[in-house]
């Protein structure tokens, strides 16, 4: 099958630039795309410098939903959002103070990634990171999901106030220019050893879904799943078309997620989010948007603003799949709730709460019985 290659290049404008990540762009754009995907024919998509984390959500969701290899080579430096303390890669308009609505969260990575069939993506790394990333790191490693293999280098705070060189993605591009590739951890290996010399201590635990995940990038799980990934069993169950028995696992986690740490929190949302998009796997349009809508909600309640990636994101989806439902009644039912959350949450496209509302209206006018002209004859009814 044809590969695919995403090229992300970031790094903030200005003196908040670690790394000088787009400096290695015309060295891997020298790489015959087949070469970087590892595939026999294959597509690929470059993101230099990117100003808004919703367009490398979009490019990252696209290439996460095209058949066949992925491999995603990202290069740039990390950060922590100090509020809710979750890593982000910085984008060019990201500070130290607006990383939590300028930079793109991780976890995004593991989220769009998840569906995807265990060995069928590729990561490749050369982040930079502050001083409170690195702590964060060296405590808890880095991973893009199960089933992803993540391969590259963290490099800690530079002493030096100038850019630094992506010297081992630079080496991982000189290696490919051979025209061949290696296996990614081969490839990683000796990438680490051309590029890094006596930096090879700065290499942090990275995860590679042929090797068991270290202790702590194991999620916590109910003591009778205790030997199971989650997101891989309901992966499994969903390519095997068990779609009942992926909800019941995933609502298991939520329940087990809510006791834990209670409602609103992060990781109850997020075993909504595997619900809702669960449902549309299912071909359930209906409770997909229920519980988009549900996610929406959570987050606003939880203090989110109506503007950030995260609800806006949620809504997007919810409206997406309200558009899908061809039942009248349940347009009905749920079209109330989303005038309502776009009303808060319009998003970036214009006009999404009077296309809302016209929708709604058009199947309430369809639902209004026809009175008979003054005078005119009723209509006979045949059995």
């Amino acid at each position: 099958m044809p590969g695919t290659v995403l090229l992300v290049a970031a790094a903030p404008v200005g003196k908040g630039r670690l790394v000088d990540a787009a400096s290695v762009l015309p060295v891997l754009a020298a790489v015959p795309t087949e070469t970087l995907a590892g595939t026999p024919t294959a597509s690929i998509v470059e993101l230099a410098d990117p100003l808004d984390p919703q367009t490398v959500l979009t490019r990252l969701r696209a290439a996460a939903m095209t058949p066949g290899h992925l491999t995603v080579y990202l290069v740039g430096q990390v950060h922590l959002d100090r509020r809710q303390r979750q890593l982000h890669v910085a984008l060019a308009r990201t500070t130290t103070a607006t990383v939590r609505y300028t930079g793109f969260p991780w976890h995004w990575f593991a989220q769009e990634l998840r569906h995807r069939p265990s060995g069928s993506t590729t990561v490749i790394a050369d982040l930079h990171a502050d001083a409170e990333s690195w702590q964060a790191l060296t405590e808890h490693g880095l991973d893009a999901g199960p089933g992803v293999a993540l391969h590259g280098r963290v490099a800690p705070p530079a002493r030096r106030r100038t850019p630094a060189v992506p010297a081992y993605m630079k080496a991982v591009a000189t290696i490919l220019r051979s025209g061949h590739r290696p296996p990614p951890l081969q490839l990683h290996q000796q990438a680490a050893a051309q590029g890094l010399g006596d930096d090879a201590p700065d290499l942090l635990p990275f995860h590679d879904p042929a090797t068991p995940p270290a202790p702590h990038q194991q999620p916590p799980q109910p003591a009778a799943d205790a030997h199971m990934d989650p997101h891989a069993a309901i992966t499994a169950a969903v390519e095997a078309g068990r779609h009942g028995e992926a909800a019941s696992l995933a609502a298991s986690w939520e329940q087990s997620a809510l006791r834990m740490h209670g409602p609103g929190s992060k990781e109850v949302i997020h075993w909504m989010e595997v619900r809702a998009d669960l449902a549309r796997f299912a071909g359930d349009p209906a409770r997909s948007c229920e519980t988009w809508l549900a996610v929406a909600s959570a987050r606003l309640t939880s203090g989110q603003a109506p503007d950030s990636p995260e609800v806006e994101a949620a809504a997007d989806r919810a409206h997406h799949l309200w558009d899908r439902i061809k039942d009248a009644e349940a347009v009905r039912a749920l079209g109330p709730a989303l005038v309502s959350l776009r009303r808060q949450v319009p998003g970036r496209q214009r006009g999404t709460l009077l296309l809302a509302q016209r929708r709604l209206e058009q199947f309430h006018a369809q639902d209004i019985p026809r009175i008979p002209a003054p005078g005119a004859q009723p209509t006979a009814s045949t059995s």
